[in-house]
């Protein structure tokens, strides 16, 4: 694939994650704090499967950071960096050691992100955050799930197009 594409490509994902960040911010809370669907994570395990970890970083960074410029705060900010890079890394890792199907791969990456949303926390606001992990890694490990079927199915068909 031309370099062109692959930045249009990204260029594409990176939009799609942030249309994603934008529309779970408009469905109704799960109930748990601090929890969400993680629907952009979507384009962010797409570009890891079709491309590399700095492609998948990339379509990440810009989505944070668009979705911090146009509708959230410092806080928030701090928050999904601190998530998105753990799961980034978590699901980088997976990815590279091929034992794992995007379906593996996400469950960790949705785990790997609430994980990194409770330490951050744990340093802005000390130990009271700490009851909360039981119930994120699993609110984690089930969106996560149905994230990585969602992203195995659009995988597998962006690779039958790109053979043809």
């Amino acid at each position: 694939m031309s370099k062109t594409r692959r930045i249009a490509l990204c260029g594409v994902l990176a939009g799609l994650g942030f249309g994603l960040s934008y529309l779970e911010m408009l469905l109704p809370s799960p109930g748990i704090v601090g929890a969400k669907l993680g629907l952009a994570n979507l384009a962010v395990l797409v570009a890891l499967y079709l491309f590399s970890w700095k492609e998948a970083a990339a379509v990440s960074g810009v989505r944070i950071i668009l979705s911090w410029l146009l509708f959230g705060s410092f806080t928030g900010l701090i928050y999904s960096l601190a998530g998105g890079f753990l799961s980034l890394l978590v699901m980088s890792l997976l990815k590279k050691i091929d034992r794992f199907s995007p379906v593996g791969v996400s469950i960790a990456g949705g785990v790997g992100h609430n994980l990194g949303q409770i330490l951050a926390a744990l340093l802005m606001l000390g130990s009271g955050v700490v009851g909360y992990i039981p119930t994120l890694i699993i609110f984690g490990a089930v969106t996560g799930a149905i994230i990585g079927i969602v992203a195995a199915i659009i995988i597998k068909a962006l690779r039958k197009v790109r053979r043809s």
